[in-house]
Protein backbone atom coordinates (compact mmCIF):
# COMPACT_ATOMS: atom_id res chain seq x y z
CA UNK A 1 0.00 0.00 0.00
CA UNK A 2 2.98 2.48 0.89
CA UNK A 3 4.26 1.78 -2.56
CA UNK A 4 0.92 2.84 -4.35
CA UNK A 5 0.94 5.94 -2.31
CA UNK A 6 4.44 6.94 -2.93
CA UNK A 7 3.56 6.24 -6.97
CA UNK A 8 0.60 8.43 -6.39
CA UNK A 9 2.03 10.92 -4.95
CA UNK A 10 4.72 11.15 -7.44
CA UNK A 11 2.48 11.51 -10.07
CA UNK A 12 3.18 14.75 -12.14
CA UNK A 13 -0.50 16.22 -11.90
CA UNK A 14 -0.62 15.72 -8.05
CA UNK A 15 2.42 17.31 -7.71
CA UNK A 16 1.34 20.58 -9.79
CA UNK A 17 -2.31 20.16 -7.91
CA UNK A 18 -0.35 20.67 -4.51
CA UNK A 19 1.80 23.70 -5.57
CA UNK A 20 -1.25 25.35 -7.20
CA UNK A 21 -3.27 24.84 -3.75
CA UNK A 22 -0.30 26.36 -2.16
CA UNK A 23 -0.14 29.34 -4.66
CA UNK A 24 -3.63 29.50 -4.62
CA UNK A 25 -3.95 30.38 -0.75
CA UNK A 26 -0.92 32.87 -1.31
CA UNK A 27 -2.91 34.54 -3.99
CA UNK A 28 -6.03 34.62 -2.27
CA UNK A 29 -4.36 36.32 0.85
CA UNK A 30 -2.83 39.28 -1.69
CA UNK A 31 -6.73 39.67 -2.80
CA UNK A 32 -8.27 39.88 0.63
CA UNK A 33 -5.93 42.48 1.38
CA UNK A 34 -6.49 44.01 -2.18
CA UNK A 35 -10.15 44.13 -1.16
CA UNK A 36 -9.93 44.90 2.44
CA UNK A 37 -7.07 47.43 2.11
CA UNK A 38 -7.85 49.38 -0.98
CA UNK A 39 -10.74 48.35 -2.60
CA UNK A 40 -13.24 48.84 0.10
CA UNK A 41 -11.26 51.73 1.24
CA UNK A 42 -12.32 53.20 -1.88
CA UNK A 43 -15.70 52.50 -2.46
CA UNK A 44 -16.28 53.61 0.96
CA UNK A 45 -14.75 57.11 0.13
CA UNK A 46 -16.87 57.14 -2.89
CA UNK A 47 -20.20 56.25 -0.82
CA UNK A 48 -19.31 59.40 1.72
CA UNK A 49 -17.45 57.21 4.05
CA UNK A 50 -19.13 54.12 4.30
CA UNK A 51 -17.38 51.38 5.79
CA UNK A 52 -18.69 47.83 5.13
CA UNK A 53 -17.21 46.09 7.28
CA UNK A 54 -19.16 47.16 10.37
CA UNK A 55 -22.55 46.86 8.48
CA UNK A 56 -24.42 44.33 9.76
CA UNK A 57 -27.82 43.32 11.91
CA UNK A 58 -27.90 41.96 15.44
CA UNK A 59 -30.01 39.11 15.71
CA UNK A 60 -29.88 38.54 19.38
CA UNK A 61 -29.16 39.75 22.64
CA UNK A 62 -25.92 41.01 23.83
CA UNK A 63 -24.48 39.28 26.93
CA UNK A 64 -24.19 41.42 30.32
CA UNK A 65 -20.31 40.72 30.81
CA UNK A 66 -20.25 42.14 27.32
CA UNK A 67 -17.24 44.84 27.40
CA UNK A 68 -16.57 45.55 23.54
CA UNK A 69 -18.00 48.47 21.18
CA UNK A 70 -21.62 47.81 20.32
CA UNK A 71 -20.64 48.75 16.43
CA UNK A 72 -18.49 46.52 16.13
CA UNK A 73 -19.42 43.59 14.16
CA UNK A 74 -15.86 41.70 15.52
CA UNK A 75 -16.04 42.58 19.19
CA UNK A 76 -19.66 41.10 18.63
CA UNK A 77 -18.94 38.06 16.70
CA UNK A 78 -16.26 37.45 19.25
CA UNK A 79 -18.83 37.47 22.14
CA UNK A 80 -21.13 35.40 20.40
CA UNK A 81 -23.61 37.70 19.03
CA UNK A 82 -25.66 36.25 16.47
CA UNK A 83 -25.60 38.75 13.53
CA UNK A 84 -25.81 39.07 9.92
CA UNK A 85 -22.91 40.85 8.71
CA UNK A 86 -24.24 41.61 5.06
CA UNK A 87 -20.82 44.00 4.71
CA UNK A 88 -18.92 41.50 5.32
CA UNK A 89 -20.34 39.09 3.37
CA UNK A 90 -20.07 42.34 0.65
CA UNK A 91 -16.36 42.15 1.06
CA UNK A 92 -16.06 38.29 0.14
CA UNK A 93 -18.49 38.63 -2.94
CA UNK A 94 -15.90 41.14 -3.95
CA UNK A 95 -12.76 39.10 -3.20
CA UNK A 96 -14.56 36.28 -5.13
CA UNK A 97 -15.08 38.33 -8.25
CA UNK A 98 -11.57 39.39 -8.05
CA UNK A 99 -10.16 36.43 -7.89
CA UNK A 100 -12.65 34.73 -10.56
CA UNK A 101 -11.51 37.28 -13.37
CA UNK A 102 -8.06 36.79 -12.64
CA UNK A 103 -8.77 33.30 -12.89
CA UNK A 104 -10.61 33.89 -15.95
CA UNK A 105 -8.38 35.71 -17.45
CA UNK A 106 -5.49 33.28 -17.07
CA UNK A 107 -7.72 30.26 -18.71
CA UNK A 108 -8.32 32.21 -21.41
CA UNK A 109 -4.62 33.23 -21.93
CA UNK A 110 -3.97 29.57 -21.65
CA UNK A 111 -6.36 28.22 -23.72
CA UNK A 112 -5.30 30.98 -26.31
CA UNK A 113 -1.73 29.89 -26.45
CA UNK A 114 -2.44 25.86 -26.56
CA UNK A 115 -4.95 26.82 -29.35
CA UNK A 116 -1.81 28.72 -31.29
CA UNK A 117 0.34 25.84 -30.27
CA UNK A 118 -2.02 23.52 -31.94
CA UNK A 119 -2.68 25.98 -34.95
CA UNK A 120 1.18 25.81 -35.37
CA UNK A 121 1.45 21.75 -35.22
CA UNK A 122 -1.46 21.42 -38.01
CA UNK A 123 0.07 24.23 -40.37
CA UNK A 124 2.81 22.58 -42.71
CA UNK A 125 6.47 24.21 -42.43
CA UNK A 126 6.11 26.59 -45.01
CA UNK A 127 9.86 26.28 -46.68
CA UNK A 128 10.90 29.06 -48.85
CA UNK A 129 13.42 28.36 -51.15
CA UNK A 130 15.80 30.42 -52.94
CA UNK A 131 15.29 30.91 -56.88
CA UNK A 132 18.77 28.99 -57.65
CA UNK A 133 17.60 25.94 -55.14
CA UNK A 134 14.16 25.59 -57.12
CA UNK A 135 15.67 25.91 -60.51
CA UNK A 136 17.86 22.87 -59.63
CA UNK A 137 14.77 20.75 -58.92
CA UNK A 138 13.53 21.18 -62.01
CA UNK A 139 16.46 20.29 -63.61
CA UNK A 140 16.93 17.40 -61.77
CA UNK A 141 13.23 16.50 -61.95
CA UNK A 142 13.59 17.31 -66.14
CA UNK A 143 16.50 14.87 -65.98
CA UNK A 144 14.75 12.31 -64.00
CA UNK A 145 12.42 12.22 -66.57
CA UNK A 146 13.63 11.73 -69.37
CA UNK A 147 15.86 9.10 -67.88
CA UNK A 148 18.98 10.76 -68.25
CA UNK A 149 20.07 10.29 -64.87
CA UNK A 150 22.71 7.39 -64.08
CA UNK A 151 21.05 4.86 -61.76
CA UNK A 152 24.12 3.48 -59.98
CA UNK A 153 25.20 4.18 -56.87
CA UNK A 154 28.54 5.26 -57.80
CA UNK A 155 28.13 7.98 -60.10
CA UNK A 156 31.43 7.63 -62.69
CA UNK A 157 30.53 11.14 -64.03
CA UNK A 158 28.77 9.35 -67.61
CA UNK A 159 24.99 8.35 -68.51
CA UNK A 160 24.24 4.92 -69.22
CA UNK A 161 21.94 6.44 -72.09
CA UNK A 162 25.37 7.97 -73.53
CA UNK A 163 26.31 6.97 -77.14
CA UNK A 164 29.78 6.20 -77.68
CA UNK A 165 30.91 8.98 -80.32
CA UNK A 166 32.92 8.31 -83.30
CA UNK A 167 36.55 9.14 -83.09
CA UNK A 168 38.24 10.40 -86.43
CA UNK A 169 39.55 7.82 -88.31
CA UNK A 170 37.22 5.08 -87.21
Amino acid sequence: MFKEFRAFIARGNVLDLAVAVIIGAAFGKIITSLTDDIIMPLIGKATGGLDFSSHFVRLGDIPADFKGSLTSYADLKKAGVPLLGYGEFLTQVVDFLIIAWVIFLMVRAMNRAAAALEHDKQAPPQHTDSAEVVLLREIRDELRASGKTGGGAKSTGTSRSAKKLPLEGE
